[in-house]
């Protein structure tokens, strides 16, 4: 008899294992959503691979168990949960709401007994359904029976997975499963609390229960006290000592055994679902939810465990109308189309990266592609948003794909050269960390490094965070914790760095290169919620260009021969730009005077003269210019400052004090931010905050921290997109497209090779064309500047002059 499968989740420990494996992922409106991304991959994942008939929830109640009440110190060790899991568990119920998968939870009761109840149901009144429990839980594993009930758990991650049946549970514990709880009757359980009997460990557990069955074998053959009985604890090594903690210790290990058992008898009457889960799914609905989640690629894994067929980008052949319409085809989309519609969609909104066809359709609600035209077109004209388009995105389409076209040179000899380099000086970091730590370990390895540092070295310091096992993290935040505990912390913290530059940059680009060694890289015009570009294949931003060991990778990216590389750089135009769309005087002066923005500001806000004003004061002013521009508070400025909160808010409270029109500006741009829900750059591109009027105080201050940020990194994303614009026109006024090339864009830099005998007449002319986007008269007199270097690589070069 083919029998159906029932697959049980055990939600919280899925969620809680997705929440420590992944990273702090959020939406653009600051909810966090990495725990649900983890949920719903680990639920595609079980669909994948068991291929279940039906699917059900179950899901721990807040407040006190059954478990509490016979124990109060029940999981008392365990640590607060973390608010921005709290919020996806909340959040969890609608994946489940949407794919149409009924719940079962009941007030002091456990997720574990709902598993345990309804196996016990199944079982007894369902003999043509086999049951398959997902959880992240060991605990579970007691409830395996044959082949009929299995646990499919994670070993590692999220991914790392394992299915075990009553044969696999006797392979990794020499017992069966339903002996599970006597083990821990005897050695209790840390993660919950429970006792066990102190002084009795894992090996001497698993040959008492191998020998005597049960923890009431145990107090059968201890109780009947003749030399056969005591012979059977001789035989397996237990000394007298143990025999007098297992005498002394009954009972904690009966109770701890009763902890310990998942509960059968819930008040809960299970009914299996009427229609399986395929039937059940709302796909409208859940398209609808993976895009308010920002889950870009769920939707088409999900069709495609629905048996339906999606093309790639660009061109599906498939795409759902609504749960009652069965998919159809839609017009065959060129992908230049696709994309260009893309990009006015994301002008309109931001917060939609990249958007694909899919996104496209999903976001204008038809699946059809001129409709969707018609609909991006309409909103856009309804904003500034239509003259950006036109003015900026549109116009900047082509040079992009000329610039990814034209490629950079690389110069493999020298990639290598420094791959041995700093291969050589991974394997000298290893070999300190190594001696330190006193043995050998992998140091990539986080499970292997939290060995070292947290049991062996024992280091400890107050607010270091913990993984879902319990184990203290060894992110870097968390280390940048421990740098003043040890001398292996700096080491590792280096080793991490050197490693990154291998694997991400020196070792791969030499296998991304043309013929002619030239590096191809993706700019992605709608790569980010700001308005900047990014990159991919490889991410080019991301090179550390003021630490010693990646400014070195710059010196790869050549010139070919004949000609040289340009780099056109804005100076400070951040903190121009904030000076004249706040209006405030005192900024203004400074840069209308042409002075040293850090310097006179510390003078300012330390009330000493310029000349008196040294390294350490205009560090500090350095600081707080920029952090302030990002949100910064006081509690991130005291960490920058390397001071305590005292000084923090008293540097804090001067600056403002000493630019207060810059201060009420912030203030103004949040407070616009909350009442229209957007903000808006100079040119007009809007940037939305849903998360702005949030009722949960994290999520409502992460919004309005970038809300304060937006305008500025805005306007300064569009004017280097002008420039480019300009710089393309001059190019193409005066013939030279074949000898002034557009490679890079990083951020406020721009880079392009030009042959040597135009150098002369085209690097003057870009640097003003970049210094005329916007002209004094509109920046209220703060003079726009930039700077031309130029060199042989991008890591070596030098002011131009004629």
């Amino acid at each position: 008899m083919n029998k159906k499968t029932l697959v049980l989740l055990d939600t919280h420990a899925i969620l809680h294992r997705a929440y420590h494996a992944l990273p702090d992922f959020a939406s653009s409106r600051g909810e966090p959503t990495g725990a649900i991304y983890g949920l719903c991959t680990m639920l595609f994942k079980i669909i994948a691979d068991v291929k279940p008939d039906y699917i059900v929830a179950c899901y721990d109640l807040p407040g006190k168990t059954y478990r509490h009440e016979a124990y109060e110190n029940y999981k008392a060790g365990r640590k607060k949960v973390d608010d921005n899991l709290v919020v996806q568990m909340k959040r969890s119920r609608d994946v489940f709401e949407t794919f149409g998968i009924p719940v079962y939870q009941k007030e002091g009761f456990e997720a574990d007994d709902m598993l345990g109840t309804i196996t016990e149901q199944v079982t007894k009144d369902l003999k043509d359904v086999r049951i398959v429990i997902a959880s992240g839980d060991m605990d579970t594993l007691q409830l395996v029976t044959g082949k009929d009930v299995q646990v499919y758990t994670l070993k590692k991650g999220i991914k790392d997975t394992i299915l075990y049946d009553e044969d696999g549970v006797n392979e990794r514990y020499s017992f069966s499963p339903k002996q599970l709880t006597d083990y821990k009757g005897l050695r209790g359980d840390p993660s919950d609390n429970i006792i066990g009997i102190k002084g009795i460990g894992e090996v001497t557990a698993t040959a008492l229960i191998k020998e005597f069955g049960t923890v009431e074998g145990i107090y059968e053959a201890l109780a009947k006290k003749d030399k056969k009985e005591l012979a059977r604890f001789e035989k397996i090594g237990v000394k007298q000592r143990v025999i007098d903690l297992l005498v002394n210790g009954e009972e904690e290990a009966r109770f701890s055994k009763m902890l310990a058992t998942i509960r059968r008898d819930a008040p809960i009457t299970f009914a299996l679902p009427e229609k399986t889960w395929k039937e059940a799914v709302h796909k409208e609905k859940v398209t609808a939810l993976f895009t308010e989640l920002e889950f870009r690629t769920l939707g088409a894994r999900l069709k495609s465990l629905l048996g339906e067929s999606v093309d790639a980008f660009g061109d599906p052949r498939y795409v759902e109308v609504n749960e009652n319409t069965p998919a159809r085809p839609v017009e065959n989309i060129p992908k230049k189309d696709v994309k260009h519609l893309g990009i006015a969609l994301w002008v309109f909104n931001s917060n939609i990266t990249q958007p694909s066809l899919e996104d496209i359709l999903n976001n204008t609600k038809t699946n059809s592609f001129k409709e969707a035209e018609e609909k991006v077109y309409s909103d856009l004209k309804q904003s500034r948003g239509y003259e950006v388009f036109k003015t900026i995105e549109e116009p900047l389409m082509p040079i992009i794909d000329r610039m990814e076209k034209v490629g950079i040179k690389i110069d493999k000899k020298y990639l290598a050269d420094l791959s041995k380099e700093y291969h050589k000086e991974l394997s000298s970091f290893e070999s300190r960390i190594w001696k330190l730590a006193g043995k050998e370990f992998n140091v990539s390895s986080p499970k292997q490094l939290g060995t070292v540092l947290f049991d062996d070295l024992k280091l400890e310091v107050k607010g270091l965070k913990k993984t879902a096992g319990g184990a203290r993290s060894t992110k870097e935040s968390e280390l940048e914790k421990l740098k003043d505990e040890h001398e292996i912390i700096p080491l590792i913290l280096e080793y991490r760095e050197l490693s990154k530059l291998l694997t991400t940059y020196i070792d791969p680009i030499p296998t991304q290169l043309d013929e002619n060694d030239r590096l191809h890289a993706k700019f992605i015009q709608a790569g980010t919620t700001t308005g900047r570009m990014s990159s991919q294949e490889p991410n080019l931003q991301n090179i550390p260009i003021r630490d010693g060991r990646g400014k070195k990778i710059r010196n790869a990216f050549i010139a070919e021969k004949g000609w040289s590389l340009a780099s056109f750089d804005y100076s400070q135009i951040e903190l121009r730009i904030a000076a004249f769309l706040s209006g405030d005087e005192k900024l203004i002066e400074i840069f209308k005077n042409g002075e040293d923005v850090h310097t006179s500001v510390a003078a300012k806000v330390f009330g000493v003269p310029l000349e008196k004003v040294d390294k350490e004061m205009r560090r500090k002013a350095k600081v707080i210019n920029f952090g302030i521009l990002y949100g910064m508070g006081v509690n991130a400025l005291k960490t920058n400052l390397g001071t305590d909160r005292k000084e923090a808010q008293k540097f804090y409270n001067d600056y403002f004090a000493t630019f207060s029109t810059l201060a009420t500006y912030l203030d103004d741009v949040k407070k616009t931010a909350n009442e229209k829900g957007f903000t808006e750059t100079y040119y007009g591109r809007r940037r939305y905050f849903d998360g702005i009027k949030s009722k949960i105080p994290f999520i409502r201050a992460a919004a309005e921290r970038m809300a304060i940020n937006a305008p500025i990194q805005g306007t300064e994303a569009d004017i280097v997109k002008l420039a480019m614009i300009e710089i393309e026109k001059l190019v193409q006024g005066l013939g030279l497209e074949d000898k002034v090339r557009p490679l890079l864009q990083v951020h406020d830099e721009l880079v392009y090779e030009i042959h040597t005998d135009v150098l002369g007449k085209v690097v003057e002319k870009v640097r003003l064309v970049m210094e005329s986007i916007l002209t004094a008269d509109k920046t209220s007199g703060v003079p726009i500047l930039s700077s031309a270097n130029v060199g042989p690589n991008w890591g070596e070069m030098e002011e131009y002059s004629k």
